[in-house]
């Protein structure tokens, strides 16, 4: 069946779960692929390479800035994010679903270039639950720590600027609720999934 593809965008504070939902749902929901961001930040142990991320230096990164290479782009504690173009446009072409992990600054950004985008707010059970998740990775200093708490502080106002929320409580029911938005908007007539149907009947 014949249908329009859309972004979908995933946000939300630093370790409230974006990666173990992405990685839960990927393979299951049809036709859904992942937009790899690029990044200037070192590689974390098990990361790779155009898997996780594209690791990039500051100057390969400024390069895709200067070309209109990224759909958006921002700075987050120091290093730079961004979203390559080419990807997702073909993809969402192609009639794919195409979901990908953005901050706050980059979603903003995102809401301008690909207005047809589904935008999902993904929020913790609390900020001390949060604290509990950041300190579990241990790769960050106790400053470190105060700093991503006091901007997922400012981050969850950010909220009433999605489409969606869901709360990271329990894994399952996360996977639940973002599959059921995702049904949805591959249901809405604006996407033309319709039509084929229609032309049969």
């Amino acid at each position: 069946m014949s249908r329009q593809g859309f972004l979908v965008v995933l946000s939300g504070p630093s370790s409230v779960g974006k990666d173990t939902l992405l990685e839960a749902v990927l393979g299951h929901i049809p036709d859904m692929v992942y937009s790899v961001s690029a990044t200037t930040r070192p590689p974390r142990p098990g990361e790779r390479h155009g898997v996780d991320y594209y690791f990039l230096s500051d100057e390969e990164f400024r390069e895709l800035i200067r070309n209109d290479g990224l759909l958006e782009w921002a700075e987050y504690c120091d290093y730079l994010y961004g979203t390559p173009r080419a990807f997702v446009e073909e993809m969402v072409a192609q009639g794919k679903i195409v979901i990908s992990d953005i901050d706050i600054q980059g979603a903003e950004q995102l809401r301008r270039t690909m207005p047809d985008g589904v935008f999902i707010f993904l929020m913790p059970p609390s900020l001390e639950e949060l604290r509990r998740r950041i300190m579990r990775r241990a790769t960050d200093s106790p400053e470190a720590i105060a700093s991503r708490m006091a901007r997922a502080e400012e981050e969850m106002h950010s909220i009433v600027n999605y489409d969606y929320w869901i709360l990271n409580a329990d894994l399952a029911q996360a996977v639940e609720d973002l599959k059921a938005i995702i049904r949805a908007e591959s249901l809405r007539v604006k996407r033309g999934g319709y039509k084929e149907v229609g032309e049969s009947l």
